[in-house]
Order: structure tokens, then sequence, then C-alpha cells
């Protein structure tokens, strides 16, 4: 399944054309160099929603909350659920390198000069100051993602039960996620059940 390689959209607009194996790769690589922490997700939206128009945003931020859900690191279960939808096997397979393999390599030497100059006092500002970073980035995506949800009761109180589950009460992922994700999943068939 890929992208509509017509001339035309059924809606008369130009269509995007699905993007190579090596952009792909090469996009993912950029993304994983450039961001960091939960920033990632918030580049992802800028590059593949905002600049490459390669998807609708409804989708994006479907395939983010169904990416946060499943086991693994988010950024790799984005990468190959995106690179799939784009370009099939072939672009599961180059969005994950492209995330993982170069990023990799380099923090790996990241962490070894910083392992080397650990002990001077302008190491720890630059880590405080990264951590600040690291938090706004993943909150951004958050606000964008709730500014989505239906503004009516049972939506508003599943973000907010499963919120106080995780964050203040500190209650097992393994539980709350299956739990609110499931009654979420059967409010929404309710709603769009026809009569």
């Amino acid at each position: 399944m890929g992208l509509q390689t017509d001339s035309t959209t059924q809606a008369g607009e130009p269509a995007i054309p699905a993007p190579s194996a090596s952009e792909l790769f090469w996009m993912f690589c950029r993304v994983g160099m450039t961001s960091f922490g939960g920033g990632t997700s918030s580049w992802l939206h800028r590059e593949i929603v905002e600049k490459k128009g390669w998807i609708a945003e409804d989708e994006f931020f479907d395939t983010l909350a169904l990416c946060q859900a499943l086991p693994g690191l988010n950024v790799t279960n984005i990468a190959v659920w995106m690179g799939r939808r784009l370009l099939g096997i072939r672009g599961a397979l180059s969005a994950c390198a492209g995330i993982v393999v170069i990023p990799s390599i380099v923090i790996v030497l990241i962490a070894i000069l910083f392992a080397k100059i650990s002990h001077y006092p302008l190491t720890e500002v630059a880590l405080g100051g990264a951590t600040a970073a690291a938090v706004a980035l993943p909150f951004s995506m958050g606000l964008k993602m709730s500014l989505r949800i239906r503004r009516t009761p049972v939506p508003l109180a599943v973000m907010t039960v499963t919120f106080l589950a995780i964050g203040v009460f500190k209650w097992p992922l393994i539980w709350v996620a299956p739990i609110c994700g499931v009654a979420s999943v059967w409010w929404e068939h309710v709603q769009r059940e026809p009569g």
C-alpha cells in the first residue's frame, strides 16, 4: 500500500508521488539525528505532514496514538508503520534503518565523549539545558494531540483517568493502557454505530 501516484487525486488535486526508499531512509535519518526525546514525533509530524504532505494530519495522529500503545520504542514503531504505509516493506525497512542505524552510531560516540568530559561543571550545565528542552518537546506534541480530542465527557474522562493513573498514582502501564485503550475504542465504536 503506497501513496496514490496518479496525476490527480479523487478530489481533483494533484497527487503527491510516493517517496523513494532512499528518500525515506535519509528523511528518517535526518529526523533521528536532529531531534531528541519526545521531540522526534514533533519533527516527524513537521516533515511527513507539513513539509512533504505524504499523509494527512489525522492519519499521522492516529498512527502516533497506535504506535505509542504498541510494544517497543515509539519512534521505531512510527518509522516502520509510516514506511510501510508509504512504500510497503521496502519503505518499512528503509525508514527503520534510517531512524536507527546512523543515529545509534552517533549516540554511542556522544556517550563516549560525555563519559570523558563528565567531570567538568559545564557538562552538567549542558545536560540540565538539554533536560528542559527534552521535557518541552513531548509536551508540545501532547498538547497538539489533546486538542484533537472531542470535547465530550467520555474522551476527556479517559484522557484524565489515564494521566492520573500513570502520572500521579504510578499504576503499571501494562494494565492502564489496555483498560483505558479498550474503553476509549469501545466508546468510539458505540458513537459511530448507526442509529
